[in-house]
């Protein structure tokens, strides 16, 4: 019986370290707009796979109240994590690429 417990609870950690590195993936795409008084930034990730494929869909994400926007522009190239919320989705780290 204590196999069995230890199994399981293995199994429990294990699963909630899974989920917890896909619900952060790193993505990357274009700013499109940025409305610095409502604390949103819309990304239109950018789609991997056929050369010619059109862009990806443009979402909007909320940004924390610490980071600031001032340094984003429209038609910057951005990396960045999100995580999703109850609110919805949320911007974790958002970097310029080069």
């Amino acid at each position: 019986m204590k196999a069995a417990k230890i199994v399981m609870t293995s199994l429990a950690a294990a699963s909630l370290v899974t989920s917890a590195a896909l619900a952060q993936q790193s993505m990357s795409g274009m700013v499109t707009k940025i409305d610095r008084l409502s604390g949103t930034i819309s990304i239109q990730q950018t789609q991997s796979g056929t050369v010619g494929a059109s862009g990806g869909s443009i979402q909007e994400y909320k940004v924390p109240k610490g980071q600031s926007l001032e340094a984003f522009h429209a038609g910057d190239k951005v990396s960045f994590t999100t995580t999703d919320s109850d609110g919805g989705k949320i911007i974790n780290k958002l970097d310029k690429q080069k």
